[in-house]
């Protein structure tokens, strides 16, 4: 029983870490799809190595012998944990973040980075296999135990950090948090290996017969199995990346939505793994039962999928979802939790729309096919552990294989399948590959049990899966019922980086509503807070050259900064990538003067990217600095709200320049205010700069009487004095150098992005 806490623990632990390193090191590549798919793929390569050692090392140590250099590992771990907010933000970051220009620099640093601490966590399971397993008949119900607890543990791990840990204590007190963790299970492992010290078997392979065949096993050989799990890995990565997409749309994601779906995924494969290691054993055919369990997860996904767009196509759905799923913003994660814990008290309703859009929706769609893929790693444990002597090799061979799939999988699905296909195709496809497991059965000809009724089945699960291809929806259909409207009212850009969607509808107030990635992010035409945003510092600044603008959206902000006719280079970041398309589409049917003007202007570039990595690779070469309005609760919007990335924009900007920001909340302006000597706030839009800012309305006033300015804001039906008028009349409030920031405490960090989880002005947890 220990030696299953012991997993279930060092599997919370990864987790844990996974969900902050990533956090910590989209800092220093980017939180771009492709920076994204380079990390996973680095975490995945770490661990693919430790099985790998796992496979080669298990099996010639003692299980006392085993059991010790797990426990090592975990120190290992534990050691990297303690200094990895170090080590990833200080130095890597802080210190080496302006070396890595280049992809490819990038890649190498976080490939290497993340090598030592996830070795060991690879490491981890073929040696607790080959220390617990005492006999080959229940190899496959040990580690399918061990699997289904370690699966658990990285569950709890995942959700604990998401709704706890950083919420409460921030990236730095999470670390030590499980640093600490790591040196419990490997204290624990003490004991755990004076049990084990038996008489007889310590040494591995003592009296235990090996069959003449080692790579013979069940229904095959070996080196098969490790083709089709490495296959089915390729498959399980792919579709969860295709899962977080859809289901991050559907529930307009927040900084929680992330951790909570990653919870459930691994949870459904811990309780498979669980259940399997129970009728493994009780298994007639175990490598028919692995086959068809795989084909079968590709058979639910495409039912799921084409009842969910059926439901919502006729509006079957509950009217709340169908209500949500159009709406432009996103749930209040913060008032539903808040709401929970007084219903628990005995006052108040129960929160019955977020439980169902942040677990029961994603059960529904996540939870059976990840349940199979649980079943499936103890169905080939039943299939392929033939020798006691072998144990360790075969899981950590295995795990590898798998490994060596999920990390294909994310590179291909996030950098070219999303790219190519968008997420129907990329449904489709994956559908259509899980045919493979059944086409495999029947080319191999299973001769196991009857090899007619095999065949039988094969075929039929092949047809049904070929069949459920077609009733896959296309992309527009999806996305289009995805967001409340029917398919003639959107226009839809998607890529590996995320979904566009232009939304129109006859009883639109807003006319076209822009979503991204689900979530409401401006309107056409202009002429609201975007406008004002972007022309606020535009015409603060005297005489302002070059601007850069982080976020495009709908053009809003960066229409209002282009009215300033004395500038001559306006740069755009949208990390977005086809949010530019979607707004050139839309131009093609609905000739509006305002979205022609940043489409045509030859003053404007529109980047592709990581705003706040493009920042750290620029020369301090801009007047004027801003970003687009964005929420505060959404994922990794925090670091477009801390004091790091405020001193970014402070060193960026030339002499005199102004940087501008939307302050939704007390903590982001007084974050601001900290970080600018000189400000000017508004309340809902903050200026500021290394220099006094002079306001003086009455030369504003005069800059936007200009007959070009106000022709060019006339043609997108702007009356921009009266836009203004609330800000210049009752005048800013001026903060300068001798103000006293001392009382400034509570802001918002890198480390500790308090915003991000909606946690109260003043509020530790």
């Amino acid at each position: 029983m220990l030696g299953y806490v012991l997993c279930f623990g060092s599997g919370f632990a990864a987790l844990v870490y996974q969900i902050v390193w990533q956090r910590l090191l989209v800092l220093f590549s980017g939180s771009d799809v492709h920076s994204a798919s380079i990390i996973v793929a680095a975490f995945m390569t770490g661990l693919g190595c430790g099985s790998l050692a796992g496979a080669h090392v298990a099996d010639r140590l003692t299980r006392v012998a085993n059991l010790a250099a797990f426990a090592a590992a975990e120190l290992a771990i534990a050691a990297f944990g303690f200094s990895s907010a170090y080590l990833y933000y200080e130095v890597l970051y802080q210190r080496l973040g302006h070396l890595a220009a280049t992809v490819e620099i990038r890649s190498v640093a976080l490939f290497v980075s993340l090598l030592w601490p996830t070795f060991f966590m690879g490491i981890s399971l073929p040696l607790l296999a080959q220390a617990l397993t005492t006999e080959i008949a229940a190899a496959a119900t040990v580690t399918g135990r061990l699997y289904a607890c370690n699966s658990a543990g990285a569950a709890a791990g995942a959700a604990v950090a998401t709704w706890l840990l950083l919420p409460t204590h921030g990236i730095e007190g999470t670390l030590r948090t499980t640093a600490f963790i790591n040196l419990v299970v490997a204290a624990a492992a003490v004991p755990l290996a004076f049990w084990l010290r038996a008489p007889a078997g310590d040494a591995v392979g003592r009296d235990r017969p090996a069959p003449v065949d080692s790579e013979t096993v069940i229904g095959g050989r070996f080196g098969a199995w490790l083709l089709m799990y490495g296959f089915a890995g390729f498959l399980a990565l792919s579709l969860e990346i295709v899962w977080f997409r859809l289901l991050g749309v559907i529930l307009k994601s927040t900084a929680f939505t992330f951790g909570t779906l990653l919870s459930i995924y691994l949870a459904g494969i811990g309780a498979g793994a669980a259940a399997g290691s129970l009728v493994a054993r009780r298994s007639r055919s175990p490598s028919r039962a692995f086959l068809i369990a795989q084909a079968s997860i590709g058979m639910y996904v495409a039912l799921a999928i084409a009842i969910m767009v059926a439901l919502f196509s006729r509006a079957q759905a509950p009217s709340w979802l169908l209500e949500y799923v159009g709406r432009y913003e996103s749930l209040d994660v913060r008032a539903s939790i808040t709401a929970l814990q007084q219903y628990f008290r005995g006052s108040g309703d129960f929160p019955r729309q977020f439980l169902a859009l942040y677990f029961a929706l994603p059960a529904l769609l996540v939870g059976p096919p990840t349940v199979l893929m649980g079943v499936s790693f103890a169905l080939l444990q039943q299939v392929v552990q033939t020798d006691l002597a072998r144990i360790g090799h075969r899981v950590g061979m295995l795990l590898t294989a798998n490994i060596v799939g999920s990390t294909i999988g994310s590179i291909a699905t996030g950098w070219i399948l999303l790219a190519r296909l968008g997420t129907s195709g990329t449904l489709k496809l994956l559908i259509a590959a899980s045919a493979v497991f059944p086409l495999w059965g029947l080319v191999r000809q299973d001769r196991t049990h009857a090899a007619g009724a095999n065949r039988a089945t094969y075929a039929a699960v092949f047809a049904a899966t070929a069949l459920l291809v077609v009733f896959t929806p296309d992309g527009r259909s999806l996305w289009a019922h995805l967001h409340g409207a029917a398919p003639r009212y959107v226009i839809v850009g998607e890529d590996g980086s995320g979904t566009s969607v232009l939304r129109s509808a006859p009883d639109e107030q807003r006319g076209i509503v822009v979503f991204v990635n689900g979530v409401g992010q401006s309107w056409l035409p202009y002429g609201g807070i975007h406008t004002a945003l972007g022309a606020l510092a535009a015409f603060v600044h005297p005489a302002p050259r070059t601007a850069a603008v982080i976020g495009l959206g709908s053009g809003d902000t960066l229409f209002g900064l282009a009215g300033r006719q004395s500038l001559t280079a306006i740069r755009c970041i949208e990390i977005i990538g086809p949010q530019l398309d979607t707004l050139r589409r839309l131009h093609d049917v609905w000739s509006y003067p305002g979205l022609r003007s940043i489409l045509r202007d030859p003053r404007i570039e529109h980047v592709y990217g990581d705003g706040r990595l493009h920042l750290m690779h620029a020369a301090p070469e801009h007047d004027i600095i801003e970003a687009d309005a964005l929420r505060p609760t959404s994922a990794y919007s925090g670091y477009l709200y801390s004091d790091a990335y405020f001193a970014l924009l402070r060193a960026r900007l030339k002499a005199g320049g102004i940087a501008t920001s939307w302050s939704p909340t007390r903590r982001a302006h007084d974050t601001f205010v900290k970080v600018f000597p000189h400000v000017l706030s508004y309340g809902d839009v903050v200026l500021g700069s290394n220099s006094p800012i002079v306001f003086d309305a009455a030369a504003i006033r005069r800059r936007l009487s200009e007959r070009d300015v106000q022709a060019y804001y006339r043609q997108a039906g702007i009356d921009i004095l009266s836009l203004l008028a609330p800000y210049l009349d009752r005048g800013p409030r001026i903060f300068d150098a001798s103000h006293d920031r001392s009382t400034l405490v509570d802001i918002n960090t890198d480390l500790h992005p308090k915003d991000e989880f909606a946690l109260s002005h003043g509020s530790e947890g």
